[in-house]
């Protein structure tokens, strides 16, 4: 049987992993944020569209059911999920990241629900760019994602809308409102086709390491739907695994975004550039997110805090997907793994292209700099301080348009929802 190696998350303590952990979600939805402006200016609006639907309908139905397996609430039967199953999924969705996205759910039972978003961040990322692009985001985009994601669970789910954005009145609140019904009479959809193909990926099926059952705390997520996820009260072993899963949802989010583009780009080298474009972006307003959140823009040394930042960016994780030691200054990447059989983010890096890893270890401080030498095997980085501050990267200055970039959570009681 195959063995995971040790995560690089497995380092930090439980109370540093519970912060961590929310950040990872959010830094998901920025994927979008990212990438989407790039999509928009090389295909046009309607085009981007359908690179979001393809891309998160490529994607979510893997990483549901692999975050299922892990905290224990797959159903008994595959595909014979309930709506509470639906809505533990969406809580653990980089699509939905809490209070981000604040999504309130009511069970009525097993087969019929509701939720509605009393904040959306996405929506207030969109709204200024007028109705059309609420339209294209909010009807477009979100019939078929919600129901890729619900049949994860359930293929005869439907998510449909109660209402929804363009808001009239301009300030309605809550933002949107949907119903989620069960039944077997609902005709399963059809897949995307680049779901298949995502299938067969090494991230979908890569093992992590299983979680400590006798660690303190709660190993699982079986029982009863909370209305917000306490992520101190997991074990330090269960954030672990959420957080190299949650990180594994990026990387197949990304895969699914690079088939859409790949079908659309006229040449290999608009591909790349469209995808490398994404990853600064993301790459360096996340990294500013962990390290704020984590401390390290604090530390004393900002080269070692560099250091250990890059060893918690999702560019280089999970360990057992990113072949890479960290020690001292430096970090070896090797190329044999299977991130780079994926053409994961961190193939795109390298000695020829080291723009993503100086966006993040600018993420502690502008005067930062990456040295990277190598070749096709494996290559060796080093952090430097240099003696100017570089200017913010364009990629890094469009994602921060996200409200996303800003954004800080707030302390929250979990309480179970009982069916009404």
């Amino acid at each position: 049987m195959e063995t995971a190696p040790r995560s690089r998350y497995d380092d930090l303590s439980r109370e540093q992993l519970a912060t961590l952990v929310p950040e990872l979600l959010l830094m998901g939805q920025l994927i979008d944020r990212s990438g989407m402006a790039w999509s928009i200016a090389a295909f046009g609006a309607e085009e981007m569209a359908r690179i979001a639907i393809e891309e998160w309908a490529a994607a979510s139905p893997i990483y549901t059911r692999r975050m299922q397996q892990a905290l224990g609430y797959a159903p008994p039967v595959p595909g014979g999920g309930d709506v509470v199953t639906i809505f533990k999924g969406l809580q653990l969705d980089i699509g939905a990241p809490p209070q981000f996205m604040d999504f309130r759910y009511t069970v009525h039972d097993r087969w019929h629900g509701e939720f509605h978003l009393d904040h959306c961040g996405a929506l207030m990322d969109v709204e200024p760019m007028g109705e059309e692009m609420v339209t294209l985001m909010c009807h477009d985009i979100e019939d078929p994602t919600f129901d890729a994601t619900a049949i994860a669970s359930n293929p005869h789910a439907q998510i449909r809308p109660i209402h929804r954005p363009p808001r009239r009145p301009a300030d309605r609140h809550p933002h949107c409102a949907w119903t989620v019904v069960i039944d077997e009479s609902y005709p399963e959809p059809e897949p995307v086709p680049a779901l298949a193909v995502n299938e067969r990926s090494r991230a979908a099926t890569l093992t992590l390491a299983p979680i400590d059952t006798g660690d303190e705390g709660r190993s699982d997520y079986a029982g009863p739907l909370l209305a917000d996820i306490d992520f101190a009260a997991f074990s330090r072993s269960a954030l672990v695994r959420i957080a190299d899963e949650v990180v594994l949802q990026m990387h197949l989010l990304d895969r699914a975004f690079a088939l859409a583009v790949a079908a659309r780009a006229e040449t290999e080298e608009s591909l790349l550039r469209i995808r490398r474009k994404q990853l600064v972006g993301v790459a360096g307003i996340g990294a500013e997110r962990i390290a704020r959140a984590l401390g390290l823009d604090a530390e004393p040394d900002p080269v070692r805090a560099a250091v250990r930042l890059l060893a918690l960016h999702p560019v280089l994780n999970p360990a057992a997907y990113v072949a890479a030691d960290v020690a001292g200054d430096t970090v070896l990447v090797r190329t044999d793994s299977p991130a780079h059989s994926d053409g994961a983010w961190i193939g795109l890096c390298g000695p020829e292209w080291t723009a993503a890893l100086q966006a993040i270890v600018r993420g502690i401080d502008p005067h930062l700099d990456v040295e990277v030498r190598g070749d096709a095997t494996e290559w060796l980085l080093s952090v430097v301080r240099r003696d100017e501050p570089a200017p913010e990267a364009d990629e890094v200055a469009v994602t921060r348009f996200s409200t996303g970039a800003g954004f800080a959570f707030e302390p929250r009681r979990s309480l179970p929802i009982t069916p009404l």
